[in-house]
């Protein structure tokens, strides 16, 4: 009795190890004596204990690899550049991924340096961040021409950080600080510009409305004197007496405004009727030697030889 507990334990042990499970997306590489045997997908599965051992297990689903990698650009900047590569191990080529390559991510790892260090030095810095993805293509197409015989595929490889060395960003910031502060500069002072050029037509067309006033005013002022001599001279008042007597009620006229204005300034008037006839002879005087210097201006004008 006592020796078939181990018997029974072994048996137990051996039927256990015999069977294993794979898991979705998956391979197994099973070995018999230090051999190849097969390639296991995912299931449960059986082998013979002792004789067969899984050597390895590889994943079938996509992974990724970042690798950071420092060169000099064409004009002599030096910059990080981080490089993700997304890759997956070929189904039917499980064997080649297993055997042929003892550590895949220094492989890619080489491969990716090769490639950045001989693309970036063409380009100045600026085209590194315009041309991002040529650098990424460049990569791509290199890692999938040898990686492919070794059981790899190659998915994508993206560059997803560029870092230039510090005091080149900073010099950067500076630069473009400085271009938009000029074009601020320049957008204010078209703005400036405006204002002004608006400011001036605002006042051109303010002083001609105000001077079309001043004469649509003086017009009808010229024309309701006119009305008010004809009215004059058809009750017997002659032109001359008529003048006065306007120019005497305009005087009257003003004096009574000046005085209901209680915001007005001292203005000293004479108020007496003679002083409106006083100024209407002055006017006449006044208006009469302009045309007498005038007509002597002309005359002593010498005349233009033939």
């Amino acid at each position: 009795m006592t020796i078939l507990i181990p018997i029974i334990f072994f048996t137990i042990f051996i039927c256990i190890s015999a069977l294993f499970i794979v898991k979705q997306q998956t391979a197994v590489i099973i070995e018999r004596f230090g051999k190849f045997h097969s390639i296991r997908q995912s299931g449960l599965h059986v082998k013979i204990p002792l004789v067969d051992r899984i050597s390895g297990r590889l994943s079938l689903k996509i992974q990724q690899l970042d690798v950071i990698v420092e060169t000099k650009t064409k004009d002599d900047v030096f910059v990080r550049l981080k490089i993700s590569v997304q890759y997956k191990v070929i189904k039917n080529k499980v064997y080649d991924a297993f055997y042929k390559l003892d550590y895949p991510h220094d492989q890619i790892t080489s491969y990716v340096f090769d490639v950045v260090r001989a693309e970036v030095p063409k380009m100045i810095l600026d085209d590194v961040f315009l041309k991002k993805d040529d650098i990424a293509i460049a990569v791509k197409r290199e890692l999938n021409e040898a990686m492919m015989d070794y059981g790899y595929d190659i998915i994508k490889t993206l560059v997803t950080d560029i870092d230039p060395d510090a005091q080149v960003k900073e010099a950067m910031n500076r630069i473009n600080a400085s271009e938009r502060e000029k074009i601020a500069a320049q957008f204010e002072g078209d703005a400036a510009r405006i204002l002004i050029v608006e400011k001036a037509k605002a006042e051109a067309e303010s002083k001609r409305l105000q001077g079309q006033g001043i004469a649509d005013q003086r017009r009808e002022i010229a024309r309701g004197l006119e009305e008010s001599v004809e009215v004059l001279n058809k009750v017997g008042i002659n032109s001359q007496e008529a003048s006065a007597l306007i120019v005497v009620t305009q005087h009257y006229d003003t004096l009574q405004s000046i005085g209901q204005e209680t915001n007005s300034n001292l203005i000293l008037l004479p108020n007496s009727p003679q002083a409106g006839s006083q100024m209407l002879n002055d006017m006449v005087a006044s208006f009469t030697a302009s045309n007498q210097i005038g007509e002597a201006m002309r005359k002593a004008k010498p005349k233009k030889s033939s």
